[in-house]
């Protein structure tokens, strides 16, 4: 076969498959144009789910920031004149009941996001700081189911330590050992059986000297084993 004649029976080939492809367009034409409108329908649509995600995530996180130097705001020191320019607060209700609304705020709009959950946790904090203990167990119990383990461990602390004030000890109990039996970084297991054998202090001091031993055999190096030590009267 010459060149020439190949050269003819590509170009044959070629306008046969253009030809095709357009009958199979103009068939399929209406199912196409559907398709492609979904497509930019889906596009607009992850887009603005993006676009207003980042949004709400930045106004939280903005509210959770302003909230957060208020709680960080530092005491009047009754007796001392206050520093030129420093802003103080004259107790810790007072400073609780500033940062309280905007942790509220964040957690009641924005508990499906991180800083949500975070706020609930200072939202339970600063109830229990100006005493409303009810409210305090709500927000803290919130926090307490999150899925993040280290915030879930700081919130249980908080909350056994509520029930302690209000004489729930075996609820406390409870959770003091189900954080050590899941410790995390926020709260190791050697913290959670500090407050646990403080709790035993009174009512049951065998356990409370049981938890103490082993807390100092097995963190003799930590602030938590000397804690444990002076506990036991081994120490100065």
């Amino acid at each position: 076969m010459d060149t020439q004649t190949r050269h003819a029976l590509k170009q044959d080939k070629f306008a046969t498959a253009t030809v095709s492809g357009l009958d199979w367009l103009q068939e399929h034409r209406r199912n196409t144009i559907i398709a492609a409108v979904i497509l930019v329908i889906v596009a607009a649509l992850i887009i603005t789910s993006v676009v207003v995600y980042n949004s709400r995530s930045a106004h939280a996180k903005d509210l959770f920031g302003q909230a957060m130097d208020i709680y960080n705001t530092p005491l009047a020191v009754p007796g001392q004149p206050t520093e030129p320019g420093l802003t103080t607060y004259p107790t810790a209700a007072a400073r609780a009941k500033a940062a309280n609304p905007l942790f509220v705020q964040v957690a009641d709009k924005y508990d499906w996001m991180k800083t949500g959950k975070n706020a609930e946790y200072f939202a339970g904090l600063t109830y229990l700081d100006m005493s409303q203990t009810a409210d305090a167990e709500k927000e803290l119990k919130k926090a307490a189911g999150s899925h993040d383990s280290g915030l879930s461990a700081l919130a249980k602390i908080a909350l056994a330590g509520l029930y302690r004030q209000t004489g729930r000890n075996s609820e406390a109990v409870d959770l003091y050992n189900q954080v050590i039996k899941n410790p995390t970084v926020t709260v190791p297991a050697a913290e959670a059986m500090l407050q646990l054998a403080s709790l035993y202090e009174t009512k049951n001091p065998a356990e409370a000297k049981k938890l103490y031993a082993e807390i100092k055999d097995s963190n003799k190096d930590t602030v938590a084993g000397q804690i444990a030590t002076k506990k036991l009267g081994g120490g100065k």
